[in-house]
Order: structure tokens, then C-alpha cells, then sequence
């Protein structure tokens, strides 16, 4: 399986983008996540300039933050830099929207505005719509400007059948983050070959799992600091969802639970504050802090990390690919350049 690294946006991201191409990485994203993190299109244009191989991916943009031809432009204008190089992930924007205290966009929009971008990525005509009023738009200018000629990869944020299918009827691949679940992935690669076959569309593109890893040592705890602060910004991530989403935070186990009220507590707010966006999200995907380890909770563990021996998380990466799981991207956290080079000897 191949590997690749996921980034929050920052000054000195081209350093660790070139850095991950050295260590023999196939791809470097960077998320999306405009009022927690910096701009991935202006993080990822200087990756492009500090790099010649590695896949640059933005992980993932939303209909919610950008207009088409404003995210397409800068698809382009990267496009342009790396020629060959950008993956664009899409998705309804389900933390992007939530750090603006806004709802997730409807998956009939996420769909549209993924086929406006396939079209004028490519250089071709797409419906451009503002309330009641619709135009025909497409790049003016081209040669110098935007590259339109290399193509750019889609691949559409699924975590169910219904997005799945998205990604078939418009011939895309996928991205999801921290599904681990072996069957959950062969249910989505089904329902997106099917709706790939209904549109005539090829059945075999990429999928990427965004992920966090730690490797014990002999006679390690599973469920020590070095694991939770190696896995706990996405565990973290879930007890965030989980606030916002009561239908998932009625599925999870006591324990779970109440690690969701101790989150709440630690950022001074409640499921109800129309306001808790600008708590809740505090630190999010950053390094864990000493006060949040006692939220990562062992099930958090087993769930949202990808913790093991080597022969244990080998295991796992195999029954992943099996299930249809093309690249395992992992977000360093603490120290990104040692880490990265410690994935690197584990999995290149």
C-alpha cells in the first residue's frame, strides 16, 4: 500500500513537503479548514515550487468556502506549478462549516460543484449559478495562467453508500478519515462501482484513508501517553463530532460519552451554545495537549488509531488494501520531520 502525509496549513510547509518527497512518500495533503488553519492552496503552491514527484492534495475543499470558479482557478493555478501533481478531495464540509458554527452542505450540492470543477479543470463549459440567475462560464484565459491540459484528481470525502455513489456517477475516487473498518470500506468501494457502472464510468480510481499510526514496542501499553498523543487528534476530532452530531453521539459507548461531557467541560461550553465553534474547536487537529490525554479514552484508541505491534498494524494495512484502500495517509503531529522519518522506515 502506498503512504502518504497529511499537513496543517502553516509557514515552513514546503520544507516538510520536500522532506516527505525525499523520505519516498507518494503524496502530501493539506487540510482545509479555513478559520483553524492557513490556506492549503497558498501552502501547497509553495510545496509545489520546493517539489518535483510527490502528489499534492487538498484534503479536503468544500461548495461552502469557495465558489467553483474561485476553487477551480486555484486547482489551476496549481496545476500550472505541478503539472500532474494535485489532488482535489471534496466534501460537504462537515468541519469546515461546523468552525463557522454553520451546518454541512446537502449532498446534491457537494455533487454539483464537484462536476463544475471536473469541467473547468479540465477547460470545458459549466452551469454557473447565482440565486435564480444561471451563465455558461469557463477559463478566458488559459496558456500561462491555469493548466488546464494535466489532469487533476478528484476524490470525493465518503463515510456512507450515498457519497460512495457520488464518487461513482462522476468517476472520481474517495478520501475518508479514520475508517478503519475493513467491511465499511468493501461496502463503499460497492456502492461506487455500482453507480460507476449506471454512468458508464470507469470502476477503478483511488481511495485514501486519512489515519493516525503508532507502532508498540515490546511490552508497551497500548493505552499509554505516547499512544494518545499519537492518535488523540482524531480521537479528539470524534468527541468534537460527536457535540455536533447527537445521532452519532447516541451510538457511542458510556465511556465515549462521557469523555464527550469531560470535552465540554475543558472548553467552557455546551452542545447547545450557538457559540461553542469558537471553543470547541480549539487546537483541533494539533498536538494533544497534557490537559486532553485523560479525554482519549482505550475505546478511542481501538477505534481511531491504527495502534499495534508491527506485524499487528501490518496485518491491519493488509486487510485495509484488501477492502479497496489504495494509500494510507498519516498526519504527523509533534515533531513532523522525525516522525515522518519513522514512517518512512516502517512503511517504504
Amino acid at each position: 500500500m502506498r503512504t502518504g502525509i497529511v499537513m496543517t496549513a502553516r509557514p515552513g510547509l514546503e520544507r516538510l513537503a520536500a522532506r516527505a518527497e525525499e523520505l519516498g512518500f507518494s503524496s502530501f495533503w493539506v487540510y482545509d479548514t479555513p478559520m483553524v488553519h492557513g490556506d492549503p492552496f497558498v501552502g501547497l503552491a509553495l510545496c509545489a515550487r520546493s517539489t518535483s514527484r510527490i502528489k499534492l492534495g487538498i484534503g479536503v475543499t468544500s461548495p461552502a468556502l469557495r465558489s467553483a470558479p474561485a476553487a477551480a482557478a486555484a486547482l489551476g493555478s496549481l496545476n500550472a506549478l505541478a503539472p500532474g501533481r494535485i489532488i482535489c478531495g471534496v466534501g460537504t464540509g462537515n468541519t469546515a462549516r461546523r468552525t463557522l458554527g454553520m451546518r454541512p452542505v446537502k449532498t446534491a450540492e457537494l455533487e454539483s460543484f464537484t462536476a463544475a470543477l471536473q469541467d473547468l479543470t479540465a477547460g470545458r463549459e459549466t452551469d454557473y449559478r447565482e440565486g435564480a440567475r444561471t451563465s455558461r462560464v469557463r477559463f478566458l484565459h488559459v496558456g500561462g495562467h491555469v493548466n488546464t491540459e494535466d489532469p487533476v484528481e478528484f476524490v470525493v470525502a465518503a463515510f456512507g453508500p450515498k457519497v460512495a455513489a457520488v464518487a461513482g456517477r462522476l468517476g472520481t475516487g474517495m478520501i475518508s478519515f479514520a475508517l478503519h473498518a475493513p467491511a465499511a470500506w468493501s461496502a463503499l468501494g460497492q456502492a461506487r462501482r455500482a453507480a460507476a457502472r449506471a454512468a458508464g464510468n470507469s470502476e477503478k480510481t483511488h481511495a485514501y484513508l486519512i489515519s493516525s499510526l503508532y507502532v508498540l514496542a515490546d511490552g508497551e501499553d497500548r493505552y499509554g501517553d505516547a499512544v494518545k498523543d499519537a492518535v488523540g487528534h482524531i480521537a479528539v476530532s470524534a468527541l468534537v463530532l460527536a457535540v455536533e452530531d447527537p445521532a452519532f453521539r447516541a451510538a457511542l459507548p458510556r465511556e465515549e460519552s462521557a469523555a464527550v461531557d469531560r470535552l465540554l467541560h475543558l472548553r467552557g461550553t455546551t452542545a447547545t451554545d450557538p457559540d461553542r465553534h469558537h471553543t470547541l474547536y480549539r487546537n483541533y487537529l494539533g498536538p494533544l495537549s497534557t490537559e486532553d490525554r485523560d479525554l482519549v479514552v482505550p475505546s478511542l484508541v481501538d477505534t481511531f488509531g491504527l495502534v499495534g505491534t508491527r506485524d499487528e498494524i501490518g496485518r491491519q494495512i493488509d486487510a485495509l488494501e484488501e477492502s479497496g484502500v489504495d494509500e494510507l495517509v498519516i498526519q504527523p503531529v509533534a515533531d513532523p520531520e522525525a516522525e515522518m522519518a519513522e514512517l518512512a522506515r516502517l512503511l517504504l
